[in-house]
């Protein structure tokens, strides 16, 4: 998805940097390089390109990411394609969990 941007300013998508220790798990797991390390702490680099998979606050061993998995696009995109497999939908609100 290169190029991918959501919309401006409404991704749910929260970094505590206070309490960020700079493991670098976010920048790893991010599928749109959201992240980037800057002064040894996560820091938000685009928060724009987030799709809000969840994939960064299920990995941050400190619990200082948030974010609504499954209210955005890479929830949308998911039931997209089960819908045109005729597979049902992604149930619990939650696609990463």
């Amino acid at each position: 998805m290169k190029g991918f941007r959501y919309l401006k300013d409404v991704v749910t998508l929260k970094l505590d940097r206070a309490a960020c220790i700079g493991c670098g798990r976010c920048l790893e797991v991010c599928p749109h390089q959201v992240f980037l390390l800057a002064g040894r702490k996560a820091s938000l680099r685009d928060r724009d390109v987030c799709m809000e998979c969840g994939a960064c606050a299920l990995n941050c061993p400190v619990k200082a990411i948030t974010v609504d998995a499954g209210v955005g696009c890479a929830s949308g995109m998911i039931n997209e394609w089960l819908r045109e497999r005729k597979l049902g939908k992604l149930g619990g609100g939650n696609c990463c969990s």
